[in-house]
């Protein structure tokens, strides 16, 4: 039974495939191969096989350089906005910047002419009040002036009744005469009194509305200053949260460790005589507070790691947190956070400080550590080469080496930790952190 259908299998197989002969010939012999109906489907199977296998694999191929040709670009696209952004928010801050100390100038100005306002009305109170005694002292006199006339109308009266004669009319006209021209230059006197208590309160007035336009100028420029305030310290509040950090424990030891020239700024005062602060006053000494709290910030901004150590072009390649060790295949703690890219891409300070270590590390290879203030630590491992040596001081921004390939590692890239207190944490909170604000 499978004799007979091997026989119609094979007869059939010979319809479309018939028996083929491959003759090889040689100077002495002739020899031939055999090639059945089931050898040539088997190699024609194979040879269809091997096709589709070249096909695939060339699709796949070009599906994958077409893809990572779009992932660079994306990368360069997404490269190229962040910059952009970078910029624009760049620009924004150091045009906020200039508005601040635009307004801080306006407003020192306004004070500088309130200060002599003030000088000015209170030279034409004491004026007045010398204008107001002095007509009580006149009137006083007047009416003094004005009994001894009367008194002395009396008396001459009674020397007329009683003697009758021209020679005491005659004696009494010196009296009378002395008396008319005191009366005379009293009334003189009080017209000027008058003239000049109306040019002062005129002066009043007009002092009076100049510093009611005064105020109207001082609060516009107190609101750009508190906008600007506002607009400048409340990021940093947010990004020094958003890396943990606790704010007034930071900016106390900012200020004990603070060393330049000045200080805090000092709370204004415009009175000697204890009286309670005016409204102004408060105002006034609410943006010096928060103008030196922008002081602190700043620099304690310059203190922690708020920075990127890689400023070209590159790509993360491992993030902080457990992972597998491509050498031994176990998982392992990655303490720090990978960027790679060029043999030789400069390496930058994240932050101001002094270098602690400079040399070779067990597993990282060519090594160097910050120490920064608030018991932060930066690491920056397997370099090519190291620009800083140990105790020097380094600000952020300084080259401080190059990328490589030394230590521990299966390629180009820096591998960059953040420690605080000996402790690793993620360096992305205090590098996002920054990018939400920078």
């Amino acid at each position: 039974m499978r004799t007979q259908l091997a026989i119609k299998t094979n007869a059939v197989l010979e319809k479309y495939f018939p028996e083929r002969r491959v003759f090889l010939k040689s100077d002495n012999d002739t020899r031939f191969i055999r090639l059945r109906p089931v050898t040539q489907i088997v190699a024609l199977a194979g040879s269809a096989a091997l096709v589709a296998w070249a096909i695939v694999a060339t699709a796949v191929i070009l599906m994958d350089s077409i893809g990572s040709g779009n992932f660079r670009e994306q990368a360069k696209r997404d490269q190229r906005t962040y910059q952009a952004r970078l910029n624009d928010l760049s620009a924004q801050r150091d045009t906020r910047a200039e508005e601040a100390l635009a307004a801080q100038e306006r407003f020192n100005a306004a004070l500088a002419q309130i200060s002599v306002m003030q000088s000015e009305l209170l030279s034409s109170e004491t004026r007045r009040r010398e204008l107001e005694t002095g007509i009580d002292v006149i009137q006083s006199t007047l009416r003094d002036t004005m009994k001894d006339r009367e008194a002395a109308r009396a008396q001459v009266a009674q020397l007329q009744d009683t003697e009758g004669g021209t020679v005491q009319v005659a004696a009494s006209t010196a009296p009378m005469d002395f008396l008319a021209d005191a009366l005379a230059r009293t009334a003189k006197e009080r017209d000027q009194v008058v003239a000049d208590s109306e040019v002062a309160l005129m002066a009043a007035e007009e002092l009076t509305a100049k510093i009611a336009t005064m105020q109207e100028q001082n609060d516009a420029i107190f609101r750009q200053l508190e906008e600007a305030m506002t607009v400048s310290v409340a990021p940093l509040d947010r990004m020094f949260r958003a890396a943990g950090m606790p704010t007034d424990r930071m900016l106390n030891t900012v200020r004990r460790g603070y060393s330049g020239q000045g200080g805090p700024l000092t709370p204004l005062s415009f009175t000697t005589r204890g009286d309670v602060p005016t409204a102004d006053t408060l105002r006034a000494n609410r943006l010096l507070n928060q103008m030196d709290r922008l002081n602190l910030y700043r620099l304690a901004a310059s203190k922690a790691p708020f920075a990127n150590p890689v400023q070209n072009a590159f790509r993360f390649t491992s993030k902080f947190g457990f992972r597998r060790d491509p050498k031994t295949g176990g998982r392992r703690m990655h303490n720090g956070v990978d960027f790679a890219a060029g043999l030789g891409t400069p390496l930058y300070a994240t932050a101001d400080g002094v270098v602690t270590h400079a040399g070779w590390g067990s597993g990282y290879g060519r090594l160097v550590k910050i120490q920064h203030e608030f018991g932060i630590e930066t690491r920056y491992a397997h370099m090519s080469k190291m620009r800083v040596k140990v105790g020097q001081r380094v600000s952020r921004g300084d080259r401080i080496g190059d990328m490589g390939a030394s230590g521990r590692v299966t390629g180009v890239h820096l591998h960059y930790e953040v420690r605080v207190g000996g402790k690793p944490v993620n360096p992305m909170i205090y590098i996002q952190a920054a990018n939400d604000v920078f």
